[in-house]
């Protein structure tokens, strides 16, 4: 394990030091790729830990950023303070729909089916209120500076999204190989299996909604300073939340490096399809090469890219590894 450490560390140096030779442009889709990947990332603490897929996350998303904008609005709060503001009320709204949810026992399609019915209602709502833009949405007034997180230029938003893909990744890791990260995986694998052995699993279900809505909310505020503009069609619509999936689906699901790998895979190519064919006056074609993109990964990788990229890699990683190691893990 030691050398996979030391390539983590690489990589992590080489993503520091990469701002200074990109451009403007290079570093927006970076931003993306980092931002996607720790929203796939705090998505697979629910789905991919517990098996019980969410197609509402885009809520959390959307809860987030309203009420951190909107608390800088009213009484000039600072995002770096409204985030956590919001970030608790999505936890809140989570561990309701978390309890509506495990309380009778709903599972598969039919806890799918309530996860969508609430981030429409909250997709209603923020449609509907004045105090929250209506239809037209918030605009946020640009004042450059950190205390309002707005920046002039990508550079300062490279590091603050890659900020949140580290802290993403430190703490799924430190659950994953904690009690609680393992009674999570005992319940995706077969859950009456696991009440029958006296897990409680109703309580760590809870516990992994509400940390999975909670790290969402977070990626909400930071969207919301670096577009300065929210309106419900884009950030609590039922395409924000595929995007969300897509990248866990297609790294591997219940994986560290998953949502990462998967963002890499999936947003660098379609970002620079769809600038390309803007260009040669042919847009909107880069979505077909995207649902290529996405069949061949499911029919030759069901299970995600990293279980392939660990049984390559894995003989390389297992020389120095002790035997309780396993590279599958990330």
């Amino acid at each position: 394990m030691n050398r996979l450490y030391i390539l983590l560390g690489i990589i992590l140096a080489v993503l520091l030091f990469l701002p200074q030779v990109l451009n403007n442009y290079w570093l927006e889709i970076f931003i993306l790729i980092f931002y996607y990947a720790y929203l796939g990332q705090c998505w697979n603490v629910l789905s991919g830990y517990t098996g019980n897929i969410s197609l509402g996350h885009a809520l959390y998303v959307g809860i987030g950023a309203y009420t951190s904008t909107r608390l800088a609005i009213v009484f000039g709060l600072t995002p770096w303070a409204g985030m956590f503001i919001g970030a608790l009320l999505a936890m809140a709204v989570g561990l309701f729909i978390g309890f509506l949810g495990f309380r009778f026992g709903l599972r598969g399609v039919y806890f799918v089916l309530i996860t969508i019915s609430f981030a429409e209602i909250g997709r209603l709502i923020a449609l509907h209120m004045d105090s929250l833009g209506s239809f037209m949405g918030l605009f946020l007034d640009f004042r450059p500076g950190f205390w309002n997180m707005q920046f002039k230029g990508n550079l300062p938003y490279y590091y603050i999204a890659l900020g949140l893909l580290l802290f993403s990744v430190v703490v799924v890791r430190a659950f994953e190989v904690s009690k609680i990260g393992r009674y999570l995986v005992a319940i995706r694998e077969d859950e009456d299996a696991a009440e029958s052995l006296g897990v409680n699993t109703f309580r760590y279900k809870m516990w992994a909604i509400g940390l999975s809505s909670f790290m969402t909310a977070l990626g909400g505020t930071f969207d919301a300073n670096r577009i300065f503009h929210l309106s419900p069609e884009r950030v609590m619509s039922m395409g924000m939340s595929i995007e969300i999936i897509l990248r866990p689906i297609i790294g591997g699901m219940g994986t560290v490096l998953g949502p990462i790998v998967g963002s890499f895979l999936i947003t660098l190519p379609a970002e620079w399809t769809r600038a390309y064919f803007s260009e040669v006056g042919r847009p909107g074609l880069h979505m077909v090469i995207y649902g290529f993109v996405l069949i061949f990964a499911v029919f030759f990788f069901p299970r995600g890219v990293m279980p392939f990229l660990n049984r390559v890699f894995k003989p390389f990683f297992i020389k120095h590894s002790s035997p309780g190691d396993n590279v599958r893990d990330l």
